[in-house]
């Protein structure tokens, strides 16, 4: 029984879709690599941008610094609750059509989100941007996936798209500190550069990006539902229990958390009835009994190691993301930098973060896989130990700059080289479901690393600033300073630890997997050639 894909408004049978070997042109196979990771620099610079200008928003809505977290944690935990959703509706619906509307929906809210005149308005907004890059990056993935054949071209065009994370992280915190400081509009301006960037990106994938190919799959829109809201109460609860009036001890974040784990169960339950049902030729696909979101199968790819990557990829997630937020806080609300003066000393990432995409694409097909997971995440928790034991009074140059360098580093190794595992395992027809999931685990990591190094931190200022005999006002700005380093040291061995686990996963699980690049270079084909062989040796 022959699959049928549909290009357009056009129906093409698999033998059609096969006999079409349109070539791509070098620079437009340069065009698509590069509105794909600018896309991911988008993403990335998203929440680095904010970071950097939390003390000027902070100023300017009057909010309370324990809340700030939210203007981070709203757009990685509506990004990463809707991933796999949106990785699923990009598979069956077409990535191109995925790509349009996430970026769409970034530009319109962007510019909401620089309009905005309260924190509340402006988290809110913040969780809607979030949905916007739900859709684009999935659809990146599932586009380099299916534009590139297993070769040496796929290998470059991954690690390039994986470097766009540290780039993004870099190119947010340079833009952000500069618009921050020299623009009358200050924190707002960095929306409105998100927005133009966006819109960019936007043009330029409907140009570069080949047709879409779409299926008429169902859609699993019970188990989307089940485990967004699951994934949205777990992630609130991480974050609001130690604000809330009676700390985790208070009735609502018991329920939520409740609900949440309950949710997320039933999920993985459903999915497992789904994926069986699948394999029974007795039992029709219909509305009501559609394709799994997520075959859970998929953790078990690679003798149980994509399971094994996957919460690397989260774990990873959790120092990087907290190592930035934490860091510019430090600098500006405790050395008292200028955002610019900030800003400078986020340049090292920048460089470090295009150098290390050659060194990725250049060796990930010569070394063996586990060298760069083992590798980057020792590299990654060294950076939050370095300002964990920090000395203030010390140059720049004798702990900053080294933990600068060693976040690019070990961030980009970890990602780049799972993004190229990933695509390696994954079938054909799910791989922006593979994508998906990576970044949903690299999202929630962001979260997550975010509420439980922010509950540490305020714990610490809490309990030394007690032992001063200091109490707390209900922002924390009069907290001493001696409390107030502690509070930042204690937040970096938190995020340390989680790097530090990701390691020992990495080295006690990885072992034996062997080189996941390719040396081979293979002829850039249209996508449908690539989708249309990969489909028949699957019905083969």
């Amino acid at each position: 029984m022959s699959k049928k894909l549909t290009r357009s408004s056009d129906s093409i049978s698999l033998e059609e879709a096969k006999d079409r070997d349109v070539q791509r042109s070098l620079w437009r196979s340069i065009f698509i690599i590069a509105t794909c990771t600018a896309a991911m620099v988008v993403n990335v610079s998203n929440i680095s941008s904010v970071s950097i200008s939390l003390p000027n928003i902070e100023r300017n809505l009057n909010i309370k610094e324990e809340q700030l977290q939210w203007l981070i944690s709203a757009y990685s935990l509506s990004s990463g609750c809707f991933l796999l959703f949106f990785g699923r509706l990009a598979d069956i619906y077409g990535r191109k059509k995925a790509f349009m509307i996430g970026t769409l929906s970034q530009v319109a809210f962007s510019l909401g989100c620089g309009f905005a005149q309260s924190g509340t308005t402006l988290v809110i907004l913040r969780a809607f941007q979030g949905i916007g890059a739900a859709a684009t990056i999935p659809s990146s993935l599932g586009i380099l996936a299916h534009a590139f054949p297993p070769s040496k071209m796929r290998s470059i065009a991954f690690a390039t798209f994986a470097a766009g994370a540290p780039v993004g992280g870099a190119f947010g915190m340079l833009i952000g500190g500069v618009l921050v400081q020299i623009t009358s509009s200050h924190w707002r301006s960095t929306f409105y550069l998100v927005a133009v960037v966006s819109a960019l990106t936007g043009v330029s994938g409907m140009i570069s990006f080949d047709a879409d190919v779409t299926s008429t799959e169902a859609v699993d829109w019970i188990g989307a539902s089940v485990v967004t809201v699951g994934l949205v109460l777990i992630v609130f609860v991480l974050g609001q229990g130690e604000v809330a009036s009676e700390g985790w001890k208070t009735p609502y974040i018991v329920a939520l958390l409740t609900v949440g784990i309950i949710m997320v169960s039933l999920f993985l339950l459903w999915e497992r009835y789904l994926e069986q049902g699948i394999k029974d030729p007795y039992k029709a696909v219909s509305a009501w009994r559609p394709p799994p979101l997520m075959s859970l199968s998929l953790w078990t790819r690679a003798k149980g190691r994509m399971a094994v990557i996957l919460a690397i990829s989260f774990l990873n997630s959790c120092t990087f993301t907290s190592w930035c937020f934490w860091v510019q806080l430090y600098y500006q609300n405790y050395l008292l930098l200028t955002p610019m003066q900030t800003m400078l000393r986020f340049i090292p990432m920048f460089v470090v973060g295009c150098l290390c995409n050659f060194l990725v694409a250049m060796f990930v097909g010569k070394l063996s896989f586990v060298v760069f997971a083992v590798g980057g995440t020792l590299l990654t928790a060294f950076a939050p130990i370095l300002l964990a034991l920090i000395d203030p009074t010390a140059t720049y140059w004798a702990f900053c700059f080294p933990s600068t360098i060693l976040i690019a580093v070990g961030a980009d190794l970890v990602y780049s080289a799972g993004m190229i595992l990933i695509a390696k395992v994954a079938l054909p027809h799910e791989q922006s479901v593979a994508g998906a999931l990576f970044q949903t685990m690299a999202q929630l990591g962001a979260a997550v690393g975010l509420a439980v190094s922010t509950l540490v931190f305020n714990i610490v200022v809490k309990t030394e600033s007690a032992d001063l005999g200091v109490t707390l006002n209900s922002t924390g700005t009069n907290a001493p300073l001696s409390a107030q380093l502690k509070g930042y040291r204690s937040a970096q061995w938190t995020c340390a630890s989680f790097a530090l686990m990701a390691a020992l996963l990495a080295a006690f699980c990885l072992h034996g997997i062997g080189i996941v690049g390719h040396k081979k270079t293979l002829k850039h084909v249209d996508s449908d050639q690539t989708i249309a062989v990969r489909f028949e040796s699957k019905d083969g």
